[in-house]
């Protein structure tokens, strides 16, 4: 006797003339494909979307930038002339540097009565300050103005992720238009190190920071200080990292198959509940009538 290898057929076919359609089973297969269709939409828009998965960790992870941060600054003192408009540098590290002018820019404003600084240097990874004054001027004013507002600090390589939202410009748009002209005025920076990894792997540094500010009027035995805009900041050593995932392959067609396979059990319950109870109000109906 020749093997049949149907045998090992476990989806058995019945012959259509032993079926019986109705109108029920119908509009339920109909619901069913749209809802089949409606979640594997959903769930193709998932797979196709990437997440962004947040993680931290205590570490230095730009170890190939030689202890160095890059810093971009854009400031305006609409009421102190460029000429007395300086950046000074200074960090536990020894590093004491006045008047900072590589890789810098000043704008005049307000017919040359004001000025808009614009620079991009370098701190070391150790706790310090930079701050904009009139320390490298030849000659010092008498009553220096240090109303500003603050366009733009940032640290690191700039990150433009849409699900990414963090403060990496939190001093952007400060206000200080109002302020006592004479007075100084003190961000406290905490910067944190932040590391974005997309899905091809490659990793972009950037830095994130809190801030607190003071403003205050200075003197000391001789007299008022000469009032500045400092920016003290220390690093925490706290990393935090984004990485974009997606959704793995397998997982999504075995979604797809729980999708297609569930719908169409209960589907198939809900329609034989709704056709044995048709068929048994039928006898009924026909049992009382006899």
């Amino acid at each position: 006797m020749p093997f049949d290898v149907r045998r090992f057929d476990i989806y058995r076919k019945v012959p259509k003339d032993l079926t019986q359609p109705t109108y029920t089973g119908a509009f339920i297969s109909i619901l069913c494909c749209v809802f089949i269709l409606f979640l594997f939409l959903s769930e193709l828009t998932g797979f196709i979307a990437t997440d962004i998965v947040n993680e931290l960790y205590v570490d230095d992870p730009d170890k190939d930038s030689g202890g160095k941060i890059d810093v971009s600054l854009n400031i305006s003192l609409p009421n102190l002339h460029c000429d007395l408009v300086g950046l000074d540098i200074q960090d536990e590290m020894g590093r004491h540097e006045v008047g900072h002018i590589d890789n810098s820019m000043k704008i005049p404003l307000n017919q040359g009565y004001g000025c808009r600084f614009e620079g991009e240097f370098t701190i070391n990874k150790v706790p310090g300050n930079f701050h904009v004054s009139t320390h490298s001027a030849t000659a010092q004013p008498q009553n220096p103005d240090m109303t500003h507002t603050i366009h733009k600090l940032s640290f690191g390589e700039k990150l433009q992720v849409q699900k990414v939202q963090g403060a990496f410009n939190a001093l952007g748009g400060a206000d200080r238009l109002s302020s006592n002209p004479l007075a100084s005025h003190d961000y406290i920076l905490k910067i944190v190190p932040t590391v974005y990894e997309d899905l091809s792997g490659r990793q972009r540094f950037s830095y994130q920071y809190t801030v607190a500010n003071k403003e205050y009027v200075a003197y000391s035995h001789t007299g008022r200080i000469i009032p500045a805009i400092w920016f003290r900041y220390d690093l925490s050593p706290i990393t935090v990292k984004y990485t974009e995932r997606r959704q793995p392959f397998y997982r999504f067609i075995t979604t797809i198959c729980a999708i297609v396979g569930g719908t169409f059990t209960v589907a198939g319950i809900i329609d034989s509940c709704i056709f044995t109870a048709s068929e048994a109000w039928k006898k009924i109906q026909i049992g009382k009538m006899s």
